[in-house]
């Protein structure tokens, strides 16, 4: 659906849902590592945020100081989170984790970094490239989306993460997408999860907003929620390509955006 420009122009993207301030570590939070996300979000017209660190780093994740940092903030939401991945190393302990501190996350993202390799994930680059090498593309991602399935049946998760994130290296399957993520999109529709618009693909080789085009208009058709996201593991990319995201957004009709609250998704308008 397409809009005209003045339309576009009144699309303020609030809320930024797939945030890591650990980065890709164990480090404890505090104020000195939280508040410069706080002054990011600010910066960058964001009042709603949510810290999703990796399962496999919950240790370092206190819930006292995302409350200090609430009290030092009072202009913005700030939401705790975390992403459960696939990883079979870390993901029986994190979701225990999330199981054991449910009440005190507001929300869950779910997502699928491994295959078959369990000491390296995919969508690592250029390394995970080589995890393509020879395969039957179509067969991967059909794997990947079992893969998904899974964790959306676990119970634990609010919102999908990079649905797409099988296309990171630029491999496209032989068929119509939607043959493949059409019993995934079902699934998550069923149970009224939500499913993130990640500008991170656009950093990404594939350089291509998670999820595709033909994805988004398929989880149009069924109803399904939308949150917004950078995927920002640094606080400088905390809203990155946001106004991108915006016309995107704007050609696709989607007036809404989705945010949570003790896992109860809210529909704000845009």
């Amino acid at each position: 659906m397409a809009v005209n420009q003045l339309s576009i122009k009144n699309y303020q993207l609030f809320a930024d849902y797939h945030t890591h301030p650990q980065g890709h570590r164990v480090q404890r939070y505090a104020q000195g590592l939280l508040q410069p996300w706080a002054d990011s979000a600010r910066r960058s017209r964001l009042i709603d945020i949510a810290f999703t660190d990796h399962d496999r780093y919950h240790a370092g994740i206190d819930f006292d100081e995302i409350d200090r940092l609430r009290e030092r903030n009072p202009d913005l939401r700030i939401r705790a989170g975390i992403e459960l991945d696939n990883d079979p190393i870390h993901a029986a302990a994190g979701r225990k984790w999330i199981e054991k501190h449910w009440d005190k996350l507001d929300f869950v993202l779910g997502s699928v970094h491994f295959l078959d390799r369990a000491d390296q994930m995919f969508d690592s680059v250029p390394e995970g490239a080589a995890q393509f090498e020879g395969r039957n593309v179509d067969a991967l991602y059909a794997d990947y989306f079992r893969r998904v399935r899974e964790i959306v049946a676990t119970g634990l998760v609010d919102c999908l993460a990079h649905l797409d994130l099988i296309k990171i290296h630029g491999h496209r399957p032989g068929g119509e997408i939607g043959s493949l993520v059409d019993e995934t999109l079902d699934f998550i529709r069923a149970r009224n999860l939500a499913v993130e618009l990640s500008t991170a693909g656009w950093r990404k080789p594939v350089k291509e907003l998670y999820p595709g085009d033909r994805i988004i208009e398929l989880a149009i058709e069924k109803g399904i929620f939308f949150t917004t996201a950078s995927d920002a593991h640094s606080h400088a990319q905390l809203g990155d390509e946001f106004p991108s995201l915006a016309r995107k957004m704007a050609n696709f009709g989607i007036r809404q955006v989705c945010v949570f609250e003790k896992h109860n998704p809210i529909q704000l308008a845009l």
